[in-house]
């Protein structure tokens, strides 16, 4: 394997592509390396190599066939993207101003391994993020 790429698929694309566009450019200075609106994909790459990758849920559903389907029913989260940073409580200010919901404020997790701090965030469009910095 060459590597390896987060891809969410995401109900609301346009406010998912702009909050990752905003706050990956706040904390990694990514810009998009690529935004199609329709049928709503968009990719950031970081050294060439994509970090994460968008995809509207309708279309990936029309993709595997599973468009008549309805939506999954709101309730406990099935996916947690994480992100590394250097400074968790910074990352979680930061992310709040692009307009992401702090779940669970920045804290110290002895009980997770040596020297972990993490803070839990969802963003505009519902995705569970952790923040963590080792």
């Amino acid at each position: 394997m060459d590597a390896l790429c987060s891809r969410l698929l995401v109900e609301d694309f346009d406010t998912a592509a702009r909050f990752w566009t905003e706050a990956l450019r706040d904390l990694l200075g990514v810009e998009p390396f690529k935004v199609v609106p329709e049928p709503g994909y968009a990719n950031w790459d970081l050294g060439g190599e994509a970090v994460l990758v968008l995809h509207s849920r309708g279309t990936m559903a029309e993709v595997v066939g599973t468009a008549e389907l309805p939506s999954a029913a709101p309730g406990q989260d099935t996916a947690m993207l994480v992100l590394r940073v250097e400074d968790v409580d910074d990352a979680a200010r930061r992310l709040g101003g692009h307009g992401a919901r702090v779940l669970a404020e920045p804290q110290d997790r002895p009980e997770w391994g040596p020297n972990p701090r993490t803070a839990h965030i969802r963003t505009p469009d519902g995705t569970l993020v952790e923040l963590q910095s080792y």
